[in-house]
């Protein structure tokens, strides 16, 4: 039956033309076959799991290449072709069983590997969290089906002991060529067991600062509040120091102001407190409750420091707390007549120096000497009216000719 199957579809494309368009054919419903199993991946998707679903399509795609192998095997004379080969590898009841262990030892691999990723998802938390769920998945993959192709190297009659040694002695030339891509991986282990942050997380590194997007063994991610994707070595970040404002959950704040020398500072800074207090802005924490200390003596000022917490820190919340805080200060001192001074600065004339000298008349002016300055300012304002004398205008505002003395 088989036999005279392939006589009849030799038969029916006896022609080359006829091969190449049958070839063409097979091909492009190949193409079309697998445009419509991947579009069936969301229906898959909706009644299977995502694995299964990923199964199913590259079984059916795989079964789908088979045929169309065997189709142009056939057409194209190669039957003979394919069994010559067969009889070269020399398949026996002996070897049979061998590849069918290797067959069963591939399967019970990928069987562990799917097992050890449920059991992680299933016991995933705070401390196991998805990214390291997701390490810790590839790493006990690597680890089985390396057993797993030692021991079907070993049945098929390969010495595993000869590849480990040609493997150490590449592994040390790799060691030596990529020692700080290593070094990257493994400062990507200590991040993802040590967890000084967390994807999410709002960290500063030297000058850079933004949210963890992702955490790989080769390097961190940062998204800015510019928008900027900043890649990092992992190598760079364990190196150096690490602030982490998302840690806690909390983050304090400070805005400095600063009140006039001759306000009442107690006074100001209840007001100040109760303006924090009675603020509305959403991230804002009563407790800990706002608090003021006096921070220093400036030029101009005395200032004081208004400290307040805020929930799930991020720059955005910061920002907005902090507008809010500002103008609820601004606000309340205006109400309560107390002056946030402008920088303010008192000139004064050394008296060995003779005292000041003001640019202009000439006139020096001694140190702590009232009276002199004010003649000093009736002089220069009589410099200004004799120098308005001296330029003489007719009354329609041209200046007088110029006059040549006899």
């Amino acid at each position: 039956m088989t036999v005279l199957l392939i006589d009849g579809m030799q038969s029916a494309f006896a022609s080359r033309t006829s091969r190449l368009l049958a070839s063409l054919a097979v091909l492009l419903a190949l193409a079309v076959v697998g445009v419509a199993i991947r579009r069936a991946g969301p229906w898959l998707e909706s009644r299977f799991s995502a694995d299964d679903s990923e199964a199913i399509q590259s079984i059916t795609f795989s079964l789908v290449a088979a045929l169309a192998s065997a189709f142009l095997v056939i057409i194209w004379h190669a039957v003979d072709d394919v069994e010559d080969s067969f009889q070269t590898v020399r398949i026996g009841p002996e070897q049979g069983v061998l590849a069918l262990v290797g067959v069963l030892t591939l399967i019970v691999a990928y069987t562990i590997t799917r097992v050890s990723k449920g059991l992680l998802e299933t016991r995933g938390g705070d401390v196991l969290t998805a990214h390291r769920s997701e390490i810790i998945h590839h790493l006990i993959q690597l680890a089985v089906y390396a057993f797993a192709a030692v021991f079907i190297m070993s049945l098929a009659g390969v010495n595993p002991t000869d590849l480990l040694v040609g493997a150490g002695v590449i592994g040390l030339v790799v060691g030596l060529a990529a020692r700080q891509t290593l070094g990257a991986v493994l400062a990507g282990f200590v991040l993802i067991f040590a967890r000084p942050f967390e994807v999410g997380d709002w960290i500063v590194v030297e000058d850079r600062e933004g949210v963890v997007t992702d955490v790989s063994l080769f390097n961190t991610r940062l998204r800015t509040y510019d928008d900027e994707h900043v890649l990092i070595p992992n190598d760079e970040v364990t190196a150096t120091q690490v602030v982490n404002r998302s840690k806690s959950g909390r983050l304090r704040v400070s805005v400095d102001v600063g009140v006039d020398y001759e306000a009442d500072v107690t006074r100001a800074a209840e007001v100040a407190e109760r303006a924090m207090r009675d603020c509305e802005a959403d991230p804002l924490l009563s407790h800990p409750e706002p608090v003021v200390v006096g921070k220093q003596f400036g030029d101009s000022a005395v200032v004081l420091e208004c400290r307040f917490w805020i929930s799930d820190p991020s720059a955005p919340r910061k920002w907005e707390t902090q507008t809010a805080v500002i103008d609820a200060i601004k606000g309340a001192f205006a109400e309560d007549g107390i002056k946030i001074p402008f920088p303010q600065r008192e000139l004064l004339g050394r008296e060995e120096a003779g005292g000041l000298r003001l640019a202009g008349n000439g006139v020096e002016v001694a140190t702590g000497d009232t009276s002199n300055g004010d003649r000093t300012a009736e002089n220069g304002a009589e410099g200004e009216s004799a120098g308005d004398r001296d330029t003489p205008a007719d009354t329609d505002g041209e200046s007088a000719p110029e006059t040549e003395d006899p």
